[in-house]
């Protein structure tokens, strides 16, 4: 069965699919190519003839992944500012919507791979859900705004991307049975980022009213000394020192010259090196729409009127070292690091057990996720309404090396684990489905309520839901970790 709907700026027709209505790659923007390269995202052009949106399209221009979570390939183009809608009926109206942002660490991923596909929470909670497309890498966060006006933004135009595709949702949501006034964002690692960074800019307010920050909180952003040297950086391995070179140069040009930068930039021992844990082509503050870094704004009180769940994964960091063995020297040197002298000592106190692989693992752990998870919620003290999770179910890849790690959550969370894939993620075993069911009923629950299901995290109590074979909310878990970063930025 084929359907119509009637956007702002123009006929489509989608398709029925796993029982709900389903329309692909809808253009909520222009196509930020040729003279849009490194501008502002705009609207997109009218059309007139009804435009066939059955079958997902391009992602952003990116380089080929090596890891579990990325594909080795996609098929990319730089016309690539999309998203995709999941909803039980256009009819009725009045559903919650759910605006969900990808991950990828801002240089890979797209809104329509399987483990994002909305059916599951459009069958269960009669929600509407878009996943959406935005620029990546240096085409979506290069500071080049030395060159002038017109590039004011281009350290921040993957999220103004983000913030045009709500601006899309505020408009024509409701042609899809949705109700504009009850938009949940949320996203996982850098959408996780994403998400915290709109949270703290003071140009989305109205748009959303709920936000799930997963794996990613308000703190992976750049100073704007930072994104200069990532821009010259860039500007250099581009061989350009204006911007008709850079507007001239081919997608493929500015994709080794992104990779360059990245490996000049994030090699630790380098000269110009961003440090421990901090990537190039992250959002860059200090423009009009992301005047000051987010944890700062939300400190302050932007996104005040938001109720916000957050959380991480024990194991976050074997995604990236479940392969490897470090040293005894390595494991000292980076909690040097990340934390102080002290802290390498206050983790051995608390975990006794703990191999120097556990150890790396819960520290990096601690000081890319989870710490940054809680101040989040302590920089909003202001509210009640912040919640606190941690996933903990461990997979049986891999020998179980994997365990509770990074992006684990996902389908857990869409109710998604028989999505292609995931088998090979969560390891040999029975389906862990009373998981997925917990997590996907908590997710709903938040989506169309504000509230997950247990009580709201506060600085005194610490309330913290677990997610695991037997599920149940604990206070202050690994309290004595949490202590250790006490003073420590």
């Amino acid at each position: 069965m084929m359907t119509q709907v009637e956007t702002t700026a123009g006929p489509i027709e989608g398709r029925e699919k796993d029982g709900t209505l389903f329309f692909a790659s809808v253009p909520y923007a222009a196509g930020p190519t040729e003279s849009r390269r490194f501008h502002r995202a705009e609207p997109p052009e009218p059309w007139t003839e009804i435009l066939s949106t059955k079958k997902i399209g391009a992602a952003a221009p990116q380089l080929a992944g090596t890891g579990l979570t990325d594909a080795p390939s996609v098929r990319w183009n730089e016309d690539c500012l999309t998203l995709n809608v999941t909803t039980p009926a256009t009819t009725g109206g009045g559903r919650p919507v759910l605006v969900w942002i990808h991950g990828g660490a801002y240089r890979t991923g797209q809104g329509g791979i399987p483990w994002y596909n909305g059916a599951q929470f459009a069958l269960h909670g009669d929600i509407v859900v878009v996943s959406i497309n935005y620029r990546l890498g240096a085409l979506g966060f290069t500071d080049l705004s030395t060159f002038g006006t017109e590039f004011e933004f281009s350290g921040i135009n993957g999220l103004l991307d983000q913030l045009l595709a709500l601006e899309w949702v505020q408009h024509n949501i409701e042609r899809f049975g949705g109700d504009p006034s009850k938009v949940t964002i949320a996203g996982e690692s850098a959408g996780g980022f994403s998400v915290s960074t709109l949270l703290g800019m003071p140009a989305t307010s109205g748009l959303f009213r709920h936000a799930i920050a997963q794996s990613g909180a308000a703190h992976h952003t750049l100073p704007p000394a930072a994104g200069k040297v990532v821009a010259d950086t860039f500007l250099h391995a581009l061989d350009a020192d204006g911007p008709s070179q850079v507007m001239a140069a081919s997608v493929e040009q500015i994709l080794r010259a992104q990779q360059q930068t990245i490996a000049r930039l994030e090699t630790p021992g380098t000269p110009e090196t961003l440090g421990v844990a901090v990537s190039a082509f992250y959002p860059v503050v200090g423009n009009r729409l992301l005047v000051e870094a987010p944890i700062d704004a939300i400190t302050s009180g932007v996104g005040s009127d938001v109720a916000v769940m957050t959380g991480s994964n024990r194991h976050e960091t074997t995604l990236w070292s479940y392969q490897n063995q470090i040293t005894e020297h390595q494991l000292e040197q980076r909690a040097r690091e990340m934390g102080d002298g002290h802290l390498l000592k206050h983790y051995r106190s608390a975990r006794p057990r703990d191999s120097v692989n556990d150890l790396m693992t819960a520290i990096s752990t601690d000081f890319m996720f989870r710490i940054p998870a809680i101040r989040l919620l302590e920089a909003r003290s202001y509210t009640q309404r912040n919640w606190l999770y941690q996933f903990n179910w461990e997979s049986r890849a891999f020998n179980g090396t994997l365990k509770a790690t990074h992006a684990l959550e996902i389908p857990f969370a869409f109710d998604n684990l028989h999505q292609t894939g995931v088998d090979n993620f969560i390891g040999p075993g029975a389906i862990p489905q009373h998981v997925a069911d917990r997590m996907h009923q908590a997710w709903i629950s938040f989506i169309r309520d504000g509230n997950p299901g247990w009580n709201p995290y506060s600085a005194e109590v610490r309330n913290t839901m677990i997610f695991d074979d037997e599920s149940g909310p604990i206070a202050d878990p690994d309290a004595r970790e949490r202590n250790a970063w006490e003073g420590i930025r």
